[in-house]
């Protein structure tokens, strides 16, 4: 049976009727700046309930910002930096802790640098945030999928009851990537918006987990198992600490994640890449090759390894997947082996299996208020932009002050657009 059409009318209101599809932190962050201008406002999301990724993506531990110097922290954003610095310059780190305090949300700084709330938890701020937005107004729709315009230019959205359209005076698409598709960022907004004529990027993974394809008996004795104390390096020289995971066909974790990019386009370009370990970041070459030149007697050169080095389980295991007999057995090689252990990265993994995405709408299809030159009085806003940035409260912060900025592009846009001559 076909499904029904159902037209929602929209009151003459002297207030501009605003639409906002998506209800990530761009697209609520968004509703509440223009909100507070005094559009009307409806929020339109595929999900029962909004903010579905941002409350998964806080179960561990809710990263916010991160404290560290301006200038380091817009560096992030490497490539993108440049179009991403005029929204940070307006929302930046320290406005985020200031925007979470005013609603009743303490904030800390960790040992890292990244900023949490003091309950560790997404739920909290976003109860609170929805809870305000509401009180202001906002006119929330779960279960609407957005699937594109009608000839007239109307927001098309299917629902359990069948098709609906909504017109509006302007509207945002706040659609999120590709990753995580069970939370509603699916991606399947790029076939449409390229089927308008829209310059799309690919969707590609980022903060993602690579395929290595280990032995039988390392992924049996120790999928699963942390790397702690590490180093690791896209290139043998530039080197970054922290931690990462063994998994069952490769290596993922905070530290892989913060390399990705560089190892996926690699891969991209070459087919595959090098991802290089430091096993003892704490001890030079020159301390490895004394402690493990001294005479082992009838040690064998696992405990000779451990008792010289500390060095054992995973990363023992790893030093014997990775090397020739002859290899291991020789003190000077192992040595060197152990400050830059090579790592042959085949695939990315999934980008379904990623904390985020690259790629998405072009900046070269928008105007500097993000709106797509296609289609006048459409604006994007989020990770559905072609920018990719790190874990560490980088991503959560340019995609709040991608929202702000894209609201602000919309107020300027309407103020233009009802000025006469």
């Amino acid at each position: 049976m076909p499904q029904l059409l159902r037209i929602a009318t929209m009151p003459d209101l002297s207030s501009p009727r605003l639409a906002i599809v998506g209800g990530g932190p761009a697209g609520l962050m968004a509703a509440e700046v223009l909100l507070a201008q005094g559009a009307a406002v409806d929020l339109y999301d595929a999900m029962p309930s909004p903010g579905r990724k941002f409350l998964l993506a806080g179960v561990g531990g809710m990263n916010i910002t991160h404290s560290e110097p301006y200038a380091a922290f817009v560096a992030r954003y490497g490539a993108s930096m440049a179009h991403i610095r005029p929204w940070l310059e307006r929302f930046g780190p320290q406005a985020v802790r200031d925007w979470v305090h005013g609603l009743g949300i303490d904030t800390f700084v960790g040992s890292s640098g990244r900023v949490f709330p003091v309950e560790m938890k997404a739920a909290p701020l976003l109860r609170a945030w929805l809870q305000r937005l509401r009180e202001a107004g906002l006119v929330l729709h779960v279960r609407h999928r957005f699937q594109g315009w009608t000839p007239q230019g109307a927001l098309r959205f299917a629902t359990p009851d069948g098709e609906t359209v909504h017109s509006a005076d302007a509207c945002l698409l706040a659609l999120g990537g590709g990753s995580w598709a069970k939370l509603g960022s699916d991606g399947a907004w790029v076939g449409l918006l390229r089927g308008h004529g829209i310059d799309v990027a690919a969707l590609r993974p980022a903060n993602c987990g690579f395929d290595i394809g280990w032995s039988e008996v390392l992924r049996s004795r120790f999928a699963g198992a942390p790397l702690k104390s590490v180093a690791a390096s896209p290139d043998g020289e530039n080197w970054r600490r922290g931690e990462c995971v063994i998994t069952a066909g490769g290596i993922e974790g905070s530290l892989v994640y913060a390399l990705s990019a560089a190892l996926r386009d690699r891969i991209e370009a070459e087919g595959s890449a090098t991802l290089y370990l430091d096993l003892a970041p704490d001890r030079d070459l020159a301390r490895l090759r004394g402690e493990l030149g001294r005479p082992r007697a009838s040690a064998s050169i696992a405990n000779h390894l451990r008792r010289q080095t500390g060095i054992e389980g995973v990363k023992a295991s790893l030093l014997r997947e990775c090397l020739s007999r002859d290899d291991f057995q020789d003190m000077g090689r192992l040595a060197e082996s152990i400050k830059c252990l090579p790592l042959r990265l085949t695939a990315p993994r999934p980008l379904d299996e990623a904390i985020s995405s690259a790629g998405g709408v072009r900046f070269a299809a928008l105007d500097p208020g993000l709106m797509l030159l296609a289609r006048p009085g459409v604006f994007c806003a989020g990770e559905m932009l072609d920018w990719e940035a790190p874990t560490g409260g980088y991503l959560l912060t340019a995609c709040l002050a991608s929202g702000r900025h894209a609201a602000e592009g919309m107020l300027d846009w309407l103020g233009r657009r009802s000025t006469p001559g």
